[in-house]
């Protein structure tokens, strides 16, 4: 099963926010709102301004009625003639209102703004939240880069590049190629369940197993059967095995060894972030 995202790039990610003011657990009104107190103060009309801010006259009246109860006192007033005519004014109270909204609504953005560039590399950041907040079974989450889509007869061959330099291949269909919008390049994450994963010492034989990922043991923990290895590789990549106690006596397996972690390339999943 992988891990499906749409295939078109992603516009640069950056911070946002909006002001609202409340009184008590009741919302007295945001940029809607305030922009419509704004309109009436400028046309001196419901109708007017309603229409100005793309609102309904309805709508209007019933945001209008909503602010004034909410605020405690009038905010809007209309002269004779109700809501069918006659002339309609703000209140000091909704101009102090008006004003005091867009002097929060200045600093609020200049908020952001700070904060967007302070805020490093903000896209990376936010794709490593992503993949630390994923959930999975599967033991080893090795993430790096697309290096290479070799396109087959029926599957695509995934190439990925690890941070210290080795490299993962992938056996994909064609279509989870197209649909995790997979090309050199593009960052990816390999999933690799513990189990799928054998070790052997640090040789040159040759083998049918394409993934073949040079390191040094850092730790073994032996249960009651099997037991649990962790491989160093380099660039600060962590791989986990999970083997027989037998096979790792056999092997010597201790730590600061140097050992290898092979994986077929079918028992290779490959993921992006959504």
């Amino acid at each position: 099963m992988n891990t499906t995202a749409p295939s078109k790039a992603r516009d640069p990610l950056e911070l946002g926010g909006a002001v609202w003011l409340r009184s008590g657990t009741e919302t007295l009104g945001g940029a809607a709102r305030i922009t419509l107190l704004a309109a009436i103060r400028d046309s001196g009309s419901i109708t007017a301004a309603a229409k100005a801010v793309g609102m309904s006259y309805k709508a209007a009246w019933d945001a209008v009625d909503a602010m004034n109860n909410l605020a405690g006192e009038p905010l809007v007033t209309t002269a004779a003639g109700g809501r069918g005519g006659g002339g309609t004014t703000l209140t000091p109270a909704a101009l102090r209102l008006i004003d005091t909204y867009r002097a929060i609504e200045r600093e609020h953005r200049k908020f952001l703004e700070r904060a967007g560039a302070a805020i490093e590399g903000f896209a990376r950041d936010w794709q490593l939240i992503g993949r630390l907040g994923m959930k999975t079974s599967a033991r080893n989450q090795l993430a790096g880069k697309v290096t290479k889509v070799t396109r087959g007869a029926v599957n695509d061959e995934i190439e990925l590049g690890l941070p210290g330099g080795q490299t993962i291949v992938a056996v994909v269909t064609h279509e989870s190629t197209q649909s995790l919008g997979l090309k050199e390049g593009s960052e990816a994450f390999a999933l690799i369940k513990a189990s799928w994963v054998m070790l052997m010492e640090d040789t040159n034989a040759k083998l049918s197993a394409r993934n073949q990922l040079r390191g040094t043991i850092a730790s073994v923990t032996k249960g009651a059967v099997n037991a649990e290895v962790s491989l160093s590789l380099d660039g600060g990549t962590t791989i986990t095995a999970i083997i027989t106690n037998q096979s790792a006596d056999t092997l010597g397996l201790a730590q600061g060894q140097k050992a290898v972690a092979v994986i077929k390339a079918s028992s290779v999943i490959i993921g992006v972030n959504d």
